[in-house]
């Protein structure tokens, strides 16, 4: 008898279903400034792996609140994708009355998220992992930091994706009282200090998660390859430094890695139901002129087709996304062009707004900066009519709008760290290469310098630059996409399974599982 191979089968572990940009602020950067959106990531890996063929699962809480009553319907129609895309047997609610009446993922209180993590991977660990039997088991951020020290105890490859790098701490007492036999697997988590005994760690050490997901996992991946090195080469203070220390042990053991998000597929110019004028890069220039003029009378700036728009499209965080280094030099950059009538748009939320409102007010700017709350709408229309965004983030994970910009024609004048240096190099006209306008000191004199580069490429010929923004709306529409993200987490599961994720001419995989002991 030939025994014919099966696609190994994976489950994609997530406590997110769908996503609120970083930029919208409140829950969406609870614990931490979020890159992207996990759940996005999440939906759009399960999405895209399962339509290359793979045998893939998902975990996810019964939010049955959400899911129903039109609380998140963002939230409800990326959850339909989901089911749409996929059977009903292949994604599995993790049941417990702590997720089923609320209405929102997170909770404003950081014990009660600790119970609704403790929750989901209780079912997680007790019931889903037994039913789908998978041959990896891929796991997201702090709230699923334990399962990677279950599957190193069973012996499932598992991968550790980190997307937040923020972490919290809690005893194996209150583990167990949650109804975990962490008794089980404890020796394969990280402790806050050493943990000899048992015994003598179940009440005193507190469990860090988000360190034990990365100390347990077979593979451990972050959301951008130039993020990793900085971690571990301490570029960042807020990293916790057990964290750092674990990172790079994955480093030398070769088991990390950085692979980037990408953006919605909804942010397409060609396509996007929120612009006045659809366009591609054939005809950009009438398409940008069109929405740039709309956007200008729906704020109340000067109407000119001519004006160069820099759009901010991140939340106005100071400690992350720069907007200090902006509000320094803005009056300076504005008198610098005014002839030329440049403008700035702000789509964002943030207390840094009333800063801004300060100096706009102070120096009657009215006509040529707009500041506005974050929406949807008003986001893709900006993406749009900008010639430019601004991103001078400290630090950036990944990062989404430096990929979003290109596709519609903006060009981003960005800080170069993390995410922003893997996806974004400086633009040079004449030798046919990059994609925006970079600066390396981290302060408002750099910033300027990047708004001038940007300003001396605007004010080229209009052959050469226009041939030079439709290249580069060609090549970030085939770059920044899932379908590419989808195949590195493939090439990574199947390093990680040393076998092929997709068999060809397969039968169906239920019907040639096999056999499963928890205890080997």
């Amino acid at each position: 008898m030939v025994e014919v191979p099966c696609n190994p089968r994976v489950l994609v572990v997530t406590p997110e279903v769908t996503y609120l940009p970083d930029r919208m602020g409140g829950l969406a950067s609870f614990f931490t400034a979020k890159a992207g959106g996990l759940a996005d990531v999440s939906a759009a890996l399960v999405t895209a792996l399962f339509e290359q063929g793979a045998d893939v699962h998902v975990a996810i809480p019964d939010y049955r609140s959400i899911f129903s009553d039109g609380l998140a319907p963002v939230l409800q129609k990326e959850f339909r994708t989901i089911r749409r895309k996929m059977p009903d047997d292949r994604i599995h609610l993790a049941e417990d009355r702590a997720f089923y009446y609320v209405n929102r993922v997170y909770s404003a209180y950081g014990e009660e998220n600790v119970k609704l993590a403790l929750a989901f991977q209780r079912e997680v660990i007790n019931n889903i992992v037994p039913r789908v039997q998978p041959d990896l088991i891929h796991c997201n951020d702090w709230m699923t930091g334990l399962v990677p020290a279950m599957a190193r105890q069973m012996g499932i490859p598992c991968l550790f994706t980190i997307h937040n790098v923020h972490t919290v701490k809690t005893t194996l007492a209150y583990i167990e009282d949650r109804g975990i036999d962490a008794a089980y697997f404890w020796q394969n988590l990280y402790f806050e200090n050493m943990a000899n005994q048992y015994e003598e760690a179940r009440e005193a050490i507190p469990v860090d998660l988000l360190t034990s997901g990365v100390f347990a996992a077979h593979f451990v991946n972050v959301v951008s390859p130039n993020f990793l090195t900085e971690v571990i080469n301490g570029r960042h203070d807020f990293v916790y430094p057990p964290l750092k220390q674990e990172l790079a042990n994955k480093v030398k053991a070769h088991c990390a890695a950085g692979i980037l998000n990408a953006p919605d597929p909804s942010f397409d110019p060609a396509t996007d139901r929120e612009l006045v004028l659809n366009y591609s890069p054939k005809n950009f220039v009438s398409g940008k002129k069109a929405n740039k003029v709309f956007l200008q009378k729906k704020l109340g700036l000067i109407q000119d087709d001519a004006a160069p728009v820099f759009f901010w499209p991140s939340r106005l965080d100071p400690i992350q996304k720069g907007c200090h280094l902006l509000a320094d030099i803005m009056y300076m950059v504005l008198s610098t062009y005014w002839q030329q009538n440049l403008q700035i748009v702000f789509v964002a939320n943030g207390d840094y707004q009333a800063v801004f409102r300060d100096i706009v007010n102070f120096h009657s700017l009215e006509k040529r900066v707009a500041i506005c709350n974050f929406d949807f709408r008003l986001e893709h229309l900006a993406y749009a009519a900008a010639d430019f965004i601004l991103m001078p983030s400290s630090f950036e994970p990944c990062g989404l709008p430096q990929m979003i910009a290109p596709i519609y024609g903006a060009l981003p004048v960005a800080h170069d760290t993390g995410g922003i240096h893997d996806t974004i190099a400086d633009l040079d006209a004449l030798d046919d290469h990059g994609n925006g306008f970079l600066f390396k000191n981290f302060d408002s004199s750099g910033l300027f310098w990047a708004i001038e580069q940007a300003m001396n490429f605007y004010n080229l010929p209009k052959t050469i630059k226009n041939q030079q923004i439709r290249r580069i709306m060609k090549e970030s529409a085939e770059t920044f996409t899932h379908a590419h993200t989808a195949r590195e987490y493939i090439a990574l599961y199947e390093r990680m399974l040393e076998r092929p994720l997709i068999v060809e001419n397969r039968p169906n995989p239920d019907a040639c599982r096999a056999s499963f002991n928890p205890e080997t």
